[in-house]
């Protein structure tokens, strides 16, 4: 259980590094939600008995993705009217108190809702993955396995249009996935992402074809960001078309039952990102369990490579323990046989630039 004092400092730290990453509304939001916890108002009465760590499960973005949520679905309409999206201008003293207000009227929905911790599914993530994914493409087609889906967004990026201002891949009908690109162009830019097959697991997996489960997912964008707001509605299109929701599955279980066997002919990749940190320590070990056994029947025509978008700490070991943002994110893969493993980029937990390690 996390004292007050954890989740005090957690929710302080949130704050700046949701102002770092360029979204004051939510940095104001977590420092309000913060000064209400340490008074011991609505706030301390949801969340003050927190049963887990307050850093890892990201409890203030809990409470945030719950306001979102209200605020998307009209639930609140003075709430839906005083956001972001519907005011431009917005204060947080016009926001608070009609925040404060909901805590106290719904506390039965953010209880509920802050159980499950905030899924992302950040499409922008996937021009990190992209050099990973090329790179296995050498080698007959893809089969996608990735853990920690959410929606499973992320497994339709053949069908994303990436662009930089040095390079650029996909159809250009695809939803737009950019960023500041500082590094070399990546290997196999020439080359087709073939796809043979993919899956997706998490615990907790959203339907994007249920209305509830789509305003949820959406809700974790934070509230003034419109361009990652369009870039997950534009994701959210193309899987709704052609996607396959996850299944419902610990990561490890998944693996194990997805890596039994001989593998395909091709390059099966088991992908994830920003992921690992929320993963138990006994599902941590058997995905790696599941790697190293399936890793002994990868050859020359049927590789086995994992890629991964994750807190460097958690790169240099997986094992690794606690998380801080302002310890940067990068993209790993290991490539089976050989089982060699390469650093192939550095960035931040939104991808907003992309640097050599």
């Amino acid at each position: 259980m996390s004292t007050p004092a954890e989740l005090l400092k957690a929710f302080r730290l949130q704050s700046g590094w949701c102002r770092d990453y360029g979204s004051p509304f939510t940095a104001d939001l977590i420092a309000v939600l913060a000064d209400d916890l340490e008074a011991g108002g609505p706030v301390h009465d949801i969340v003050g008995n927190w049963p887990g760590e307050a850093l890892p499960d990201a409890v203030s973005l809990r409470l945030a993705g719950a306001l979102h949520a209200l605020a998307l679905s009209g639930r609140d309409t003075t709430l839906t009217a005083a956001y972001p999206a519907a005011n431009p201008s917005w204060t947080i003293d016009q926001v608070w108190p009609l925040a404060r207000a909901a805590l106290i009227r719904e506390e039965d929905f953010f209880r509920t809702f802050i159980q499950n911790a905030p899924q992302t599914n950040e499409t922008r993530r996937t021009i990190g993955l992209l050099p990973g994914f090329l790179r296995a493409a050498a080698v007959g087609p893809l089969h996608l396995l990735e853990i920690g889906a959410s929606a499973g967004l992320n497994q339709q990026l053949d069908g994303f249009r990436f662009e930089t201002a040095g390079w650029s891949y996909g159809p250009s009908s695809g939803p737009l996935i950019d960023t500041d690109w500082q590094a070399p162009p990546p290997e196999g830019l020439d080359r087709p992402l073939v796809i043979a097959s993919r899956a997706g697991c998490d615990i907790n997996p959203l339907d994007i074809r249920d209305e509830a489960q789509r305003t949820r997912l959406i809700s974790y964008v934070w509230a003034d960001q419109p361009e990652r707001l369009a870039r997950i509605d534009r994701a959210i299109a193309l899987a709704k078309e052609k996607g396959t929701p996850p299944v419902k599955a610990d990561a490890a279980a998944f693996l194990k039952q997805r890596l039994s066997g001989q593998l395909p002919n091709g390059t099966t990749v088991v992908f994830h990102s920003v992921v690992w940190q929320y993963l138990p320590e006994t599902t941590k070990q058997g995905a790696l369990e599941a790697l190293a056994a399936s890793a002994q029947t990868a050859g020359p025509q049927n590789r086995l490579a994992w890629l991964r978008y994750e807190p460097n700490r958690m790169l240099e070991d997986a094992s690794a323990k606690g998380f801080n943002a302002a310890d940067g994110f990068g993209v790993a893969m290991t490539l089976w046989p050989g089982g060699k493993t390469e650093r192939l980029l550095s960035t931040d937990g939104h991808t907003r630039a992309i640097t050599i390690p």
